[in-house]
C-alpha cells in the first residue's frame, strides 16, 4: 500500500494552523493537483468535499472526500469516497516552540490489477502532495500575524 508521512513546523499558532487544513477548500492554494473543491456543508465530521484533481492526459478526475475526524488543534482525517483512489488523509497538529509542528499522512488502499500498474504512480502523487506543505507553509508565514 503506498504511503507517505512528512512532518513540518510552520511559525502560526495551533489553532490557524489547524483552521487552515481543516477545511479542504484552501487546498487551491496549496495543492498544486488539486484544481477545484466545494463542501457539501459545514466543516465538520461526516462533511464531504467534492474534488476534481489533475490526472492522465490534462483531464480532471473525482477525488471526494469525507471528514472522519475533526478535533479542533489536534488531528483532522478524510477518506476518500469518489475517483479513482480512495485514501486515508490526516493531518496532526501540536504546538512547539517557534510555531506548530503538522504531521501529514495519507496512505492509499490498492489491491491486484491497481496495486501493480497504480502503485508507482500514486506513491509519486503522494510525494507531490508532501511538497505542497512548503507551499502551505510559505503562504500561512507571510500572512500578518494576529492582533492579540
Amino acid at each position: 500500500m503506498p504511503s507517505v508521512q512528512r512532518s513540518i513546523v510552520i511559525a502560526r499558532p495551533v489553532d490557524e494552523v489547524f483552521d487552515y487544513f481543516a477545511d479542504p477548500r484552501t487546498g487551491t492554494e496549496w495543492r498544486s493537483s488539486l484544481a477545484e473543491v466545494s463542501a457539501e456543508g459545514p466543516v465538520a465530521v461526516g462533511t464531504v468535499f467534492r474534488q476534481r484533481v489533475s490526472g492522465p492526459g490534462g483531464r480532471t478526475v473525482p477525488a471526494d472526500i469525507r471528514m472522519t475526524t475533526y478535533e479542533p488543534g489536534r488531528t483532522v482525517a478524510f477518506v476518500g469516497v469518489a475517483g479513482p483512489l480512495r485514501p486515508d488523509v490526516a493531518y496532526d497538529f501540536e504546538p512547539v516552540e517557534g510555531g506548530t509542528k503538522v504531521t501529514f499522512s495519507i496512505s492509499a488502499p490498492l489491491s491486484g490489477a491497481k496495486k501493480l500498474f497504480l502503485g508507482p504512480i500514486v506513491q509519486k502523487s503522494m510525494e507531490t502532495e508532501l511538497a505542497g506543505l512548503d507551499t502551505a507553509k510559505r503562504i500561512l508565514e507571510a500572512r500578518p500575524a494576529a492582533d492579540v
